[in-house]
């Protein structure tokens, strides 16, 4: 009995700290059709969804899906991203965010025709890089490290060989939202797979 007992108290402790140390999925602006976790999630990318502010195009948006947890300090997060773009400025990546005037997105975003790996860094006001890819690659992966007062963005097409894209100013000393993002801007919705998202501490 006194063994029965035991295991269940070093079961619970373990269960217990195992969500203790995975902070708790949520979503801002939820699709109405998505399924799975962190480790695979499906979804189908509502239009009329997109980031941005004010420059070039004179507009705020903030309404695409993003599936996030929170995140104190120092940390890199990562994941593998297969999506069906089929219109202008299908989107889908990383996104970390502190409110809606301090985020970073990066990831495909779809341009006339091509797969465009992508960054923009919002500060108030939004900018915009990309590295068109002309051979339409099935996944991408993606890094995001956050240190200090920047953010780092690495990418792959295989999973192993990862290329710098951007090294931005971020807030320090400020909890993060970290997490999945996509949108679809225009007037077609698009299917998109995340695969094993992870978030990790580093020093």
């Amino acid at each position: 009995m006194k063994k029965s007992l035991l295991v269940v108290f070093v079961l619970s402790f373990c269960i217990g700290n195992l969500f203790a140390q995975s902070p708790a999925m949520k979503w801002y602006n939820e699709p109405a059709k998505w399924s799975g976790n962190a480790k695979k999630l499906d979804a189908t990318i509502d239009p009329a969804t997109d980031y941005w502010r004010v420059t070039h195009y004179g507009f705020i948006r903030d309404n695409g899906p993003f599936y996030y947890q929170e995140q104190e300090g120092d940390f890199e997060a990562s994941v593998k991203i297969s999506g069906h773009y089929q219109e202008l400025f299908h989107q889908a990546g990383l996104m970390i965010r502190i409110d809606n005037k301090n985020w970073i997105k990066t990831g495909i975003e779809y341009v006339d025709g091509v797969q465009n790996v992508s960054a923009v860094v919002t500060r108030e006001v939004s900018d915009w890089s990309v590295v068109p890819r002309h051979d339409s690659p099935a996944a991408v992966w993606l890094k995001l490290l956050r240190k200090g007062d920047y953010v780092e963005i690495k990418y792959s097409f295989d999973g192993q060989k990862y290329d710098m894209l951007r090294l931005a100013y971020f807030p320090p000393n400020v909890k993060a939202q970290i997490g999945m993002v996509a949108a679809a801007p225009g007037k077609k919705s698009f299917p998109v797979t995340f695969e094993d998202f992870e978030v990790k501490a580093v020093k």
